[in-house]
Protein backbone atom coordinates (compact mmCIF):
# COMPACT_ATOMS: atom_id res chain seq x y z
CA UNK A 1 0.00 0.00 0.00
CA UNK A 2 1.57 3.66 -0.50
CA UNK A 3 2.17 5.98 1.80
CA UNK A 4 0.12 9.12 0.01
CA UNK A 5 -2.55 10.53 1.79
CA UNK A 6 -4.14 13.93 2.57
CA UNK A 7 -5.98 14.10 5.70
CA UNK A 8 -9.03 16.92 6.15
CA UNK A 9 -10.67 18.30 8.82
CA UNK A 10 -15.06 18.38 8.31
CA UNK A 11 -16.30 20.61 10.82
CA UNK A 12 -20.28 20.28 9.05
CA UNK A 13 -22.74 17.98 7.29
CA UNK A 14 -21.83 20.45 4.19
CA UNK A 15 -17.79 20.06 4.65
CA UNK A 16 -18.66 16.23 4.25
CA UNK A 17 -20.96 16.58 1.42
CA UNK A 18 -18.10 18.53 -0.36
CA UNK A 19 -15.44 16.28 0.42
CA UNK A 20 -18.17 13.53 -1.39
CA UNK A 21 -18.77 15.72 -4.58
CA UNK A 22 -15.24 15.92 -5.23
CA UNK A 23 -14.79 12.33 -4.91
CA UNK A 24 -17.53 11.94 -7.18
CA UNK A 25 -16.05 14.14 -9.58
CA UNK A 26 -13.10 11.82 -9.56
CA UNK A 27 -15.17 8.31 -10.10
CA UNK A 28 -14.59 5.93 -12.91
CA UNK A 29 -17.27 2.62 -14.08
CA UNK A 30 -15.58 -0.74 -11.44
CA UNK A 31 -13.89 2.00 -9.22
CA UNK A 32 -13.86 0.89 -5.11
CA UNK A 33 -14.20 3.05 -1.86
CA UNK A 34 -13.59 1.37 1.12
CA UNK A 35 -14.84 3.61 3.87
CA UNK A 36 -13.54 2.84 7.35
CA UNK A 37 -14.24 4.06 10.89
CA UNK A 38 -15.97 3.68 14.39
CA UNK A 39 -19.74 3.95 14.42
CA UNK A 40 -20.89 7.39 13.75
CA UNK A 41 -17.65 8.44 12.15
CA UNK A 42 -19.58 9.39 9.25
CA UNK A 43 -19.40 6.81 6.50
CA UNK A 44 -23.22 7.05 5.91
CA UNK A 45 -23.10 10.52 5.47
CA UNK A 46 -20.17 10.44 3.20
CA UNK A 47 -22.24 7.57 0.91
CA UNK A 48 -25.37 9.31 0.83
CA UNK A 49 -23.55 12.89 -0.41
CA UNK A 50 -21.59 10.58 -3.02
CA UNK A 51 -24.88 9.64 -4.03
CA UNK A 52 -26.21 12.75 -4.61
CA UNK A 53 -23.60 14.04 -6.53
CA UNK A 54 -23.43 11.31 -8.45
CA UNK A 55 -26.73 12.27 -9.62
CA UNK A 56 -28.88 9.35 -7.58
CA UNK A 57 -32.39 10.49 -6.26
CA UNK A 58 -33.48 7.48 -4.17
CA UNK A 59 -33.36 7.56 -0.50
CA UNK A 60 -29.99 6.58 0.14
CA UNK A 61 -29.74 4.53 3.58
CA UNK A 62 -27.07 2.27 5.48
CA UNK A 63 -27.69 -1.32 4.28
CA UNK A 64 -26.28 -2.88 7.86
CA UNK A 65 -29.06 -5.59 7.83
CA UNK A 66 -29.27 -6.10 4.00
CA UNK A 67 -25.54 -5.93 3.93
CA UNK A 68 -25.87 -4.77 -0.26
CA UNK A 69 -28.31 -1.72 -1.53
CA UNK A 70 -27.73 -0.71 -5.10
CA UNK A 71 -28.32 2.83 -6.75
CA UNK A 72 -28.50 3.98 -10.16
CA UNK A 73 -27.32 7.75 -10.82
CA UNK A 74 -27.51 9.96 -14.06
CA UNK A 75 -23.68 8.70 -14.32
CA UNK A 76 -23.02 5.97 -12.57
CA UNK A 77 -24.38 2.68 -11.06
CA UNK A 78 -23.33 2.28 -6.74
CA UNK A 79 -23.42 -0.35 -5.09
CA UNK A 80 -23.49 0.47 -1.46
CA UNK A 81 -22.05 -2.46 1.20
CA UNK A 82 -22.65 -2.35 4.66
CA UNK A 83 -19.69 -5.16 6.02
CA UNK A 84 -20.34 -4.75 9.77
CA UNK A 85 -22.46 -7.70 10.08
CA UNK A 86 -20.71 -9.91 8.35
CA UNK A 87 -19.09 -12.69 10.42
CA UNK A 88 -16.51 -14.48 8.72
CA UNK A 89 -14.71 -12.36 5.32
CA UNK A 90 -16.05 -15.72 3.40
CA UNK A 91 -19.42 -14.16 2.78
CA UNK A 92 -18.43 -11.60 0.82
CA UNK A 93 -18.12 -13.69 -2.09
CA UNK A 94 -21.61 -14.21 -1.41
CA UNK A 95 -22.30 -10.73 -1.64
CA UNK A 96 -21.95 -10.65 -5.53
CA UNK A 97 -19.71 -7.21 -5.22
CA UNK A 98 -17.24 -9.19 -8.05
CA UNK A 99 -20.41 -9.26 -10.02
CA UNK A 100 -21.44 -5.81 -9.64
CA UNK A 101 -17.83 -4.18 -10.70
CA UNK A 102 -18.18 -6.96 -13.52
CA UNK A 103 -21.40 -4.78 -14.61
CA UNK A 104 -19.74 -1.64 -14.05
CA UNK A 105 -20.84 -0.20 -10.84
CA UNK A 106 -19.05 1.49 -8.22
CA UNK A 107 -18.46 -0.17 -5.19
CA UNK A 108 -18.74 1.86 -1.92
CA UNK A 109 -18.02 -0.63 1.25
CA UNK A 110 -18.25 0.51 4.97
CA UNK A 111 -16.37 -1.07 7.49
CA UNK A 112 -13.95 -1.15 4.25
CA UNK A 113 -11.20 -2.20 6.97
CA UNK A 114 -12.58 -5.89 6.78
CA UNK A 115 -11.73 -6.55 3.83
CA UNK A 116 -8.77 -4.01 2.83
CA UNK A 117 -7.12 -7.64 1.25
CA UNK A 118 -9.55 -8.24 -1.08
CA UNK A 119 -9.23 -5.29 -2.94
CA UNK A 120 -5.78 -4.63 -4.42
CA UNK A 121 -7.15 -1.38 -6.37
CA UNK A 122 -8.91 0.90 -4.27
CA UNK A 123 -9.56 4.51 -2.85
CA UNK A 124 -9.39 4.27 1.25
CA UNK A 125 -11.10 7.13 3.13
CA UNK A 126 -10.68 6.80 7.08
CA UNK A 127 -13.35 8.65 9.03
CA UNK A 128 -12.96 9.78 12.77
CA UNK A 129 -14.18 11.64 15.27
CA UNK A 130 -11.78 14.87 16.23
CA UNK A 131 -12.56 17.99 18.77
CA UNK A 132 -16.88 18.73 18.73
CA UNK A 133 -18.80 17.74 16.32
CA UNK A 134 -15.79 17.42 13.40
CA UNK A 135 -14.61 14.54 11.93
CA UNK A 136 -11.18 13.81 10.51
CA UNK A 137 -10.87 12.07 6.92
CA UNK A 138 -8.17 10.60 5.54
CA UNK A 139 -8.12 10.35 1.91
CA UNK A 140 -5.43 7.13 0.49
CA UNK A 141 -5.29 4.78 -2.09
CA UNK A 142 -3.65 1.60 -2.76
CA UNK A 143 -2.97 0.09 -6.66
CA UNK A 144 -2.69 1.77 -9.61
CA UNK A 145 -6.15 2.86 -11.03
CA UNK A 146 -5.95 5.87 -8.66
CA UNK A 147 -2.18 6.84 -9.40
CA UNK A 148 -2.67 9.26 -11.39
CA UNK A 149 -6.16 10.76 -10.46
CA UNK A 150 -4.89 10.66 -7.00
CA UNK A 151 -2.50 13.64 -7.06
CA UNK A 152 -6.01 15.34 -8.86
CA UNK A 153 -7.87 14.64 -5.77
CA UNK A 154 -5.51 15.87 -3.77
CA UNK A 155 -5.24 19.43 -4.99
CA UNK A 156 -9.08 19.20 -5.11
CA UNK A 157 -9.80 18.05 -1.89
CA UNK A 158 -7.06 20.77 -0.58
CA UNK A 159 -8.68 23.36 -2.38
CA UNK A 160 -11.30 24.16 -0.68
CA UNK A 161 -10.03 22.48 2.87
CA UNK A 162 -10.71 23.69 6.46
CA UNK A 163 -7.75 24.91 8.34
Amino acid sequence: MNMLHITLTATSLDETARIAKVVAGELRPRDVLLLTGDLGAGKTTFTKALCAALGITDAVTSPTFTLVHEYVGSRLTVVHSDLYRLERTGELDDLGLDDARRRGAVLVVEWGDLVLDAFDDALVIAFAHADGDSRRVTVSWRGSGWEARFVRLSERLQAGAHP
